[in-house]
């Protein structure tokens, strides 16, 4: 049988952090979708021709990101860019993805900025945005745990990332009758630093008594931000959005997590769902030494939604064929439990948010019902 040419691979690029504070958080979503493509390779691939990813380190600098999309995208041919990581990323990324007529897919970041109604052509999602993840803590706090939208403050990254956040919660506070966003106390750090002292004064100084703190940033400034806060006298709940690396955070927080509430974007890596169990069985045979995660799954899950496009195509696997293959998948499943959807009007495939605490250095599943009903209010 003769060699298979490298070049009828059908090649994707994903530019992430494989360095910096952000590296795990991108080193997990490129094994994610390096186990996906693994998995269908195994399978024969699509239509017998093979997958295979170029990932570039970007570090988490958008200066860094741009050249790397360029390259990606001119030199090296990819049918789309998958998985990148990060919210000031994707603010360089999505203008060069449209100029050159290129998905970008599954980028892991909630941010508005990825999600234009009516939605760009050429840049579609998987996961819920961080709007829906914010919004979500904010309704449970006040509907559930009895706070006042001024009693809830924002700790976040001084950036587009938590920008995206901020903003996302304060509407939903408004929703719930906060009277003026200038009642809401918000502390922010710059990216890619731990300075976050300043941020916690802010907070701190607030004129109403704080009882939740929202984080939006990655997970060494938030795990410096809680040991800061809880050695300040701060008796709140802190709860951060999916971005922030869930395991990486309860490692960095030791004993002071307990209790530190993680938006995710996916089910609990434990699930017992069909596509869960698909995911263990594909990361084990593509790293035996890797260990389960949020961001691996989110991975896994963001390319086998792609997948599922790219085999509805019948004519030549191109990058227009791909985008119209996803727009056009309408609902479907994946074996996730929860329903999915596309068309050329909604670009993003999950709406789902699932609350997860940190217990005994363990990132652990749960409801917010009873997460809430356990709680001693503070």
């Amino acid at each position: 049988m003769a060699a298979r040419a490298a070049n009828d691979d059908l090649v994707f690029g994903m530019s992430t952090a494989l360095t910096g504070p952000a590296a795990e958080l991108g080193r997990n979503m490129k094994q994610g979708v390096e186990a996906a493509m693994a998995e269908a390779n195994a399978q024969g691939g699509i239509r017998g021709r093979q997958l295979r990813l170029i990932a570039l380190d970007d570090g988490y600098e958008p200066d860094r990101t741009a050249p790397n999309m360029r390259y990606l995208i001119d030199n090296q041919h990819v049918l789309a860019i998958v998985g990148n990581v990060g919210t000031p990323t994707a603010v360089v990324a999505a203008p060069i993805a449209m100029r050159k007529r290129t998905l970008l897919f599954g980028a892991f970041t909630g941010a508005g900025v990825l999600r234009k109604n009516p939605p760009v052509r050429y840049v579609i999602n998987y996961r819920a945005s961080y709007a829906e993840e914010t919004g979500a803590m904010v309704d449970s706090l006040v509907e559930q745990f009895g706070l006042q939208p001024q009693q809830i403050a924002f700790f976040t990254q001084r950036d587009a990332y938590g920008d995206a956040g901020y903003i996302g919660g304060v509407q939903a506070l408004e929703r719930h009758g906060l009277p003026d966003e200038a009642r809401v106390a918000h502390g922010r750090y710059q990216r890619n630093t731990v300075a976050v002292e300043n941020a916690l004064a802010d907070i701190l100084m607030a004129s109403e008594p704080v009882r939740a703190v929202i984080m939006v940033g990655a997970y060494e400034p938030c795990a410096a931000f809680i040991r800061m806060a809880k050695d300040s006298g701060l008796e709140a709940k802190y709860l951060s959005v999916s971005f922030v690396g869930p395991e990486p955070l309860a490692e960095a927080l030791g004993a002071v997590g307990d209790g530190v509430i993680v938006t995710q974007v996916v089910p609990h890596y434990d699930s017992d769902s069909t596509i869960v169990k698909r995911y263990h069985t594909a990361l084990e045979r593509w790293d035996p030494d890797a260990r389960p995660s949020f961001g691996s799954l989110e991975g896994y899950l963001s390319m086998q939604v792609l997948l599922a496009g790219l085999r509805t195509i019948e004519g030549p696997l191109d990058r227009e064929a791909i985008v119209e293959s996803l727009e056009n998948l309408g609902d479907f499943d994946i074996g996730l439990r929860e329903p999915l959807s596309f068309s050329p009007q909604d670009h993003q495939a999950s709406h789902q948010v699932w609350p997860t605490v940190i217990r005994d250095g363990r990132v652990c599943p749960v409801e917010w019902t009873d997460l809430f009903a356990e709680e001693v209010r503070p």
